[in-house]
Formats: structure tokens, C-alpha cells, sequence
């Protein structure tokens, strides 16, 4: 794989084998992030958990206390008075039978967030093979099916972020942009961290916090040592 002369730049700041401390590694970052763009940071954790088992997976939510830097869309199926909830709660799109069909026939994804009302799922589930696999489907667990809609927006819109694991029992998530500094960068990894190593399963045994990296949209991976959390 070919890499820029921005990323081999970057690269050479980084030791390949160093396990890093988490300030040592929010500092790097900000120097490895050389794009003509705001690039996203982003943490990814592999956990010694097995993903095959229901009781070992790792999945919640997190509201990071400076956010991600990213200004997130929020759609929301729902319908009377919960649709003018939302409304008033910030939420960029709103509306029922209208927004599924518009996603289904327009193949329409002006979003970044799905909401959704339980008594609304019925219909949002017709579409669930097309907002699954974006990552888009409303679930209890990620908080976003809720009946209190405007306190799900509220908390979506002050930067809560979702961790889950893959089939790789790995788990990628933003904590910000390269232009945060690095007080904010390093709150919010702990802030995350704290949260996983909470959501720890009861079956998992030996080490659970395998590897840990950061690293910037166009950046080299930094290893971060797990031990320090």
C-alpha cells in the first residue's frame, strides 16, 4: 500500500513498538494530523472478549464531555406529539411513513443519526436491511429508541458516541478533531475508557483491554499502554 508524503512524514515522528502514555499519544496525534483538513481522532480498542457469544459483547453509549467536534444530523421518526417534541428539541429531520419512504425510493441518507419512538419501530423496521448495515438503525441499546425523543437529541447533539465491537472484537471511535486541545482530547479518551473498561463482560477472562491505538483521519496509529487505564 502506497502512503502520501504527509503520512511518511508523520510516520517517522512515531516509534513503531513504543507503548505510549495516553498524554505522550494525544500530543503525537496533534503533530502526526498534517491534512489541509480538521481530521477526526480516533481510538481504537481491541478487547479479549469473543464476539461469537451473546453474554461477551460490548456495546453502550458514552457522552463525551467536549463532544467530537462534529456536527451531527439528527433524524427522528416519530409522529404527533412526539414529532413537535423533537421539532422543538433541535432535531434536523422529523417525520414517519414520509422519511422511510424516502429513504427506501430516494436512497436518501442526509443523516447521521436515527431516532426513533418505540411505538414507531413497526414501520422504521421495514427499512431495517438498508439502515442496518450504515449503521443508522434505531436500538434501546445505543439510546436511540426512546420515548423521551428530546432528551435522546439533546444528548446525541452534546457529543454522545456509541462503542461496539466488531466480529474482530475491535471497537473505533471518534473523541474528536485534530484542532482540540490536548486537555479536551485527553478527557474525552478517558472519559470513553472509563466507560468500556465499565461495560467490561462478567465471562471474560485474562487480559481485557488487548491493544489500544489512536490515531488522525490521514495519521499513522499510535499505540497506546492499555496498563495506564
Amino acid at each position: 500500500m502506497k502512503h502520501g508524503k504527509r503520512y511518511l512524514e508523520s510516520l517517522k515522528l512515531v516509534e513503531k513498538h513504543k507503548q505510549y502514555d495516553p498524554e505522550e499519544a494525544v500530543a503525537l496525534v496533534k503533530q502526526t494530523g498534517k491534512a489541509k483538513f480538521d481530521e477526526t481522532v480516533e481510538v481504537s480498542i481491541r478487547l479479549g472478549v469473543d464476539p461469537r457469544h451473546a453474554d461477551q459483547q460490548v456495546r453502550g453509549t458514552v457522552i463525551l464531555p467536549h463532544g467530537t467536534g462534529k456536527k451531527v444530523r439528527v433524524l427522528v421518526f416519530a409522529k404527533g406529539e412526539k414529532a413537535e417534541e423533537a421539532k422543538a428539541a433541535g432535531a434536523d429531520y422529523v417525520g414517519d411513513q414520509d422519511l422511510v419512504d424516502k429513504i427506501k425510493n430516494e436512497n436518501w441518507f442526509d443523516f447521521d443519526v436515527a431516532v426513533a419512538t418505540p411505538d414507531m419501530m413497526g414501520v422504521v423496521g421495514r427499512i431495517g436491511r438498508i439502515l442496518g448495515p450504515k449503521g443508522l438503525m434505531p436500538n434501546p441499546k445505543a439510546g436511540t429508541v426512546a420515548q423521551d425523543v428530546a432528551k435522546a437529541i439533546e444528548e446525541i447533539k452534546a457529543g454522545k458516541v456509541e462503542y461496539r465491537i466488531d466480529k474482530s472484537a475491535i471497537a473505533h471511535v471518534p473523541i474528536g478533531k485534530v484542532s482540540f486541545t490536548e486537555e479536551q482530547l485527553q478527557e474525552n479518551l478517558s472519559t470513553l475508557m472509563a466507560a468500556v473498561i465499565r461495560a467490561k463482560p462478567a465471562t471474560s477472562k485474562g487480559t481485557y483491554i488487548r491493544s489500544l491505538y489512536v490515531s488522525s483521519t490521514m495519521g499513522p496509529g499510535i499505540r497506546i499502554n492499555p496498563m495506564k487505564f
